[in-house]
């Protein structure tokens, strides 16, 4: 397994956050490492336990693991950066991140991902050519 260090769960997410997909490069706020499993809740600062989280996913996140599917109602784990495929979970519908498993849903709801300030900066982001869509 790789040593962990910060910059190389930067490099593994290609410098985006592995749940909304923003750029650190596009972000006033910085991004940091978000501990999949919380350390409150005993998960280890370790390259499996890590993502690369922009400050709005980490702040809405904070310690949860699970949501509710606002589709179904039901509680639902949250995506896992290294356990689950982005594209299993999530498609782009323009600057807007749509859930595609209860998963993916609950997720883009507890993280606030679609809120309407979040979506005109993706929406910007885009018309620039430096947002990716898929």
């Amino acid at each position: 397994m790789a040593r962990f260090s910060r910059k190389a769960v930067a490099e593994r997410a290609l410098g985006r956050c592995e749940y909304c997909w923003l750029p650190a490069t596009e972000s006033v706020l910085p991004h940091s490492i978000d501990h999949i499993r919380a350390r409150k809740h005993r998960g280890r600062t370790t390259m499996q336990n890590t993502c690369w989280c922009c400050a709005q996913c980490n702040g809405a996140k904070g310690s949860d693991a699970t949501s509710y599917d606002p589709e179904t109602d039901e509680l639902v784990r949250l995506f896992n950066p290294r356990a689950d495929q982005w594209n299993d979970h999530f498609a782009w519908d323009g600057a807007v991140l749509r859930g595609k498993t209860p998963i993916g849903r609950a997720t883009v709801v507890l993280l606030r991902v679609n809120d309407p300030a979040r979506i005109e900066h993706r929406r910007l982001l885009v018309a620039a050519g430096v947002y990716p869509e898929s």
